[in-house]
C-alpha cells in the first residue's frame, strides 16, 4: 500500500525540509489516516496510564513487602532495560513481523500482564515478591516496546510530511494517560485496595484490541539494507540519542522518588499525591502539539528546541527540591510550578528528536520506507529506555544516600550536559557548512580563472 506522500522507494536524500514541508500534506485527512490516528491515540493513552499508575502508591506498597527504595527503583528501571532490548529487535524485524500484528499483539500482552500485576499483593513478601515484580514488569516492557515501535512506524508512514506535528498532537493522549494514571490509580487504591487499579486498566487495554484489529491498515515493505549500528554511528544521531537518554532519565527519576518526597515533606494522602504529577503531564501534553507544529513549519527551529529544552529542564531539576545551596524553602506550590515548566521544556526537547533523526538518516543515504522508519522508531524507544532504566535506578539509590534535593540536582546536570553538548555540535556543524560553502565558491572562481586564458585565445 502506498503512503500518502507517494510510492515507497528510494528518493534523493533531502535536507532539513524533508520532513518540514507541510504544504504538500492534504488539508483533509483520508479515512486511512484517521484510523491510524485513532489506533495510535489508543496505545498512547492506554500504555501511559498503565505505566504511570504505579507512581502514587507502589513505592509505599513495596515498603510493606520489605523492599528497599533502591530495589523499588530497580523494579521501575528494569521495565526500561527490557524495553531497550525489545525495541532494538522489533525495530530491526518490523517488516518481517508486520507492523499491524506487532501493534495488536503488544496491546494484548500489555493488558494481560497489567492485570497480573494486580494480584502480586497475594505473593509472600521478600524475595518471592521482588522476583514476581521483576518478571511481570519485564513482560510488560516487551509488549509495550512492540506496540510503540509499530505505532511510531505506522504514523511516520501514514504522515510522511508532517511527522512532528502528528507525533506532537498524539502526545496529548500520552500526557492524558500520564495525567489520568496517577490520580486514578491513587483513588482506586485508596477506595478499593491494591488489585482494582491494575485490573481496571488492564481490561480497558484489552477492550481496545478488537477496535484496532478492525481499523488499523496493513503496510507492506521490503527489508532494508541498513542497520542500527550504521544509524547510531552518525555523530548527529548519536548526540540526539544522548539527549533522549537525558530527558527520559529525568522523567524516570521522578517515579520512585517524587511520591515519597511529597508524602514526607507535605504529608499528603496517596490520592492527592497523584495530583502533583498532574502539572508535569498536563503541561507536556498541551505544549507538545505546538512544538510539533513549529518543528514541521520551521525546521530550522528544531536544533534550538533541543538545546534550550534541555537547559531549561536542567534548571527545573535544580529548583525541584530546591537544591540546598540556593536557600529556597521547599513549598508545594513551587514544586507544582517547576513541574509545569519541566513539562513544557520536555515537550520542547522530545518532539523534534524523531524528525531530526529521520532527516539525518535520509541525508546519509538511508532508503525511505517502513524499514528505515522501523529503525528510527526502534532507536528512539531503545534510547528512551536507557534513560528510563538509569533514571529510576540511580534516583532510588541517590534518594537514599543524599536526599531528594541533591539527587534532583544531580539529575539536572545530566540534562545540562546533553543540552550544552548538542549546542556545541550544532555550532560546529554550522561552521563546517559555511566553510564548505566558501570552499565551493572559491573553487568555482578558480575554475573560471583557469578557463579564462583558453577562452580568449583565437
Amino acid at each position: 500500500m502506498e503512503a500518502p506522500g507517494g510510492p515507497e522507494g528510494p528518493r534523493p536524500p533531502r535536507g532539513d525540509d524533508s520532513l518540514g514541508n507541510t504544504r504538500e500534506t492534504p488539508r483533509q485527512l483520508s479515512r486511512e489516516q484517521f484510523f491510524v490516528l485513532i489506533s495510535a491515540a489508543s496505545i498512547n493513552l492506554g500504555s501511559m496510564m498503565c505505566y504511570s499508575i504505579l507512581g502514587p502508591f507502589f513505592p509505599k506498597e513495596a515498603e510493606k513487602k520489605g523492599v528497599s527504595n533502591t530495589v523499588t527503583g530497580m523494579i521501575f528501571g528494569c521495565y526500561a532495560l527490557f524495553d531497550l532490548l525489545a525495541s532494538l529487535v522489533f525495530g530491526k524485524y518490523l517488516v518481517q513481523i508486520g507492523a499491524k500484528f506487532m501493534f495488536v499483539a503488544g496491546m494484548f500482552v500489555s493488558g494481560g500482564v497489567t492485570i497480573l500485576f494486580g494480584v502480586l499483593d497475594q505473593v509472600p513478601k521478600g524475595p518471592v515478591f521482588i522476583a514476581m515484580c521483576f518478571l511481570v514488569r519485564m513482560a510488560d516492557a516487551v509488549s509495550f516496546a512492540a506496540a510503540i515501535t509499530a505505532s511510531f512506524s505506522i504514523l511516520a508512514k501514514a504522515f510522511p510530511n508532517s511527522v512532528a506535528t502528528v507525533l506532537g498532537s498524539l502526545e496529548i493522549f500520552s500526557g492524558l494517560g500520564l495525567v489520568l494514571g496517577p490520580p486514578l490509580g491513587g483513588f482506586l487504591y485508596q477506595s478499593f485496595g491494591y488489585e482494582v487499579p491494575f485490573i481496571f486498566l488492564g481490561c480497558i487495554v484489552l477492550l481496545m484490541i478488537p477496535l484496532n484489529m478492525y481499523i488499523l491498515p496493513n503496510y507492506d515493505s521490503d527489508p532494508g539494507e541498513h542497520s542500527f549500528w550504521k544509524l547510531i554511528a552518525l555523530p548527529k544521531v548519536a548526540l540526539i540519542a544522548f539527549v533522549i537518554n537525558s530527558l527520559s532519565s529525568c522523567f524516570g527519576f521522578l517515579d520512585p522518588t517524587l511520591s515519597l518526597f511529597v508524602l514526607e515533606k507535605f504529608n499528603l494522602p496517596a490520592g492527592y499525591v497523584g495530583l502533583v504529577f498532574l502539572g508535569l503531564a498536563s503541561s507536556y501534553a498541551i505544549s507538545s502539539p505546538l512544538f510539533g507544529l513549529l518543528s514541521d513549519k520551521m525546521p530550522h527551529l528544531r536544533k534550538w528546541f533541543l538545546v534550550w529544552g534541555n537547559i531549561i529542564t536542567a534548571g527545573c531539576y535544580m529548583l525541584l527540591g530546591p537544591i540546598p545551596v540556593l536557600h529556597i524553602k521547599s513549598q508545594l506550590w513551587l514544586l507544582v510550578l517547576i513541574l509545569v515548566l519541566n513539562g513544557i521544556s520536555a515537550g520542547m526537547s522530545i518532539i523534534p528528536t524523531i524528525p531530526e533523526i529521520l532527516s539525518c538518516a535520509y541525508e546519509n543515504g538511508f532508503e525511505e520506507g517502513l524499514s528505515t522508519l522501523g529503525l528510527v522508531s526502534g532507536l528512539f524507544s531503545a534510547m528512551w529506555s536507557v534513560g528510563a532504566f538509569l533514571g529510576p535506578t540511580l534516583g532510588g539509590f541517590l534518594y537514599e544516600k543524599i536526599g531528594f534535593e541533591w539527587a534532583a540536582a544531580v539529575q539536572g546536570l545530566w540534562a545540562m550536559t546533553s543540552g550544552v553538548t548538542m549546542g556545541l555540535f550544532y555550532l560546529w556543524e554550522h561552521s563546517q557548512r559555511r566553510r564548505s560553502k566558501l570552499e565551493n565558491i572559491l573553487g568555482t572562481e578558480e575554475e573560471r580563472t583557469a578557463l579564462l586564458p583558453d577562452e580568449i585565445q583565437p
